[in-house]
């Protein structure tokens, strides 16, 4: 664990807490949410240790306290976290062999995947992938159960504007990728993809049919080096 820290610089390692702070209070808005939608408090805060997954948690809680199916919640949620297969495989070399793999998957997020991502060297993406990741899981569950707690006090994410907390927090951890052209074009179909399909999809699917953009993505091959 020494580690880690030892590896981080103080701009990537400031950049980490400030988003565990705001995947915090996100995780405090989604306990009183589902404490005031009448879930009993247990509920929030096993899902948040054993699933941990926010989307999909947001979504569970969403369709259980509308009065769905439990069933059909966990399906629900089931799809919108398919996207994870695609992280485990970029990620992969990062998690480590081992028993890393299993709490190196389970603590795997947006965020410290695009951390991860973000570095040149092996040991500096491992470091960025496992300090966002224990932190964030930290982070989100203070925050669950102090929402929890707080009950019907923070029903109502938007007047808050809670809600606008980890969408924003990951535009800015995507934005520096965007400097590349193939990158571009491809987020811009995802999100046009996206944006077509929300008046006619359940909440979750479309950022799922977004990743059509990826068959128009292009990696730059790196530049030969010629000998003199």
């Amino acid at each position: 664990m020494r580690s880690i820290w030892r590896t981080l610089d103080r701009g990537l390692a400031r950049d980490i807490a400030l988003v565990c702070l705001a995947d915090g209070v996100v995780g405090l808005s989604y306990g009183a949410i589902s404490v005031g939608g009448g879930l009993p408090l247990w509920v929030p805060i096993l899902l948040s240790i054993v699933v941990f997954a926010g989307a999909s948690q947001f979504l569970f809680v969403g369709i259980v306290a509308a009065g769905g199916s439990p069933i059909a919640a966990m399906i629900a949620g089931l799809l919108v976290n398919s996207r994870h297969v695609a992280f485990g495989l970029a990620v992969s070399d990062v998690i480590g062999s081992g028993w890393r793999r299993f709490p190196g998957s389970h603590v795997m997020t947006d965020e410290n995947v695009a951390f991860a991502m973000g570095q040149d060297e092996l040991e500096q993406k491992r470091a960025a992938y496992w300090a966002g990741g224990i932190g964030i899981f930290v982070c989100w569950n203070i925050g669950v159960v102090v929402g929890g707690l707080a009950g019907s006090v923070i029903t109502d994410t938007d007047v808050f504007g809670l809600d606008a907390a980890f969408p924003a927090v990951l535009l800015a951890l995507v934005l520096p990728s965007l400097r590349d052209r193939s990158t571009r074009t491809a987020a811009l179909i995802g999100v046009v993809v996206a944006l077509a399909a929300t008046p006619f999809l359940p909440a979750g699917l479309p950022v799922l049919f977004a990743l059509v953009g990826l068959l128009f993505y292009r990696a730059e091959k790196p530049a030969l080096e010629v000998a003199g």
